[in-house]
């Protein structure tokens, strides 16, 4: 599980017929406070945007969530954080 802040959205023409619906949020990944690259993340809440802090499963758990058909998501979203601090 790891935390992550939403900095935008993806669109895309043609999609994976099990993610559609499901937005695909770009988000920046925080590690201690500082920021650790970038990933794209399904939206298992679909009410995550611009600005919110969320938390992130990954691997085959974040493509179980959906409880469909095994959708292909590397990163799901699945929890928002109500607060954030940097200090350790």
């Amino acid at each position: 599980m790891y935390a992550g802040e939403v900095v935008g959205c993806v669109v895309a023409t043609v999609k994976e017929p099990n993610l559609e619906g499901i937005p695909l949020l770009v988000v920046r990944i925080i590690e201690n406070g500082s920021p650790a690259g970038f990933v794209v993340a399904a939206d298992s809440t679909r009410q995550a945007g611009r600005g919110d802090h969320v938390y992130m499963i990954g691997s085959k758990e974040a493509a179980r969530v959906f409880r469909k058909n095994m959708t292909p998501a590397d990163a799901a979203i699945v929890g928002f954080i109500d607060e954030y601090r940097e200090e350790l």
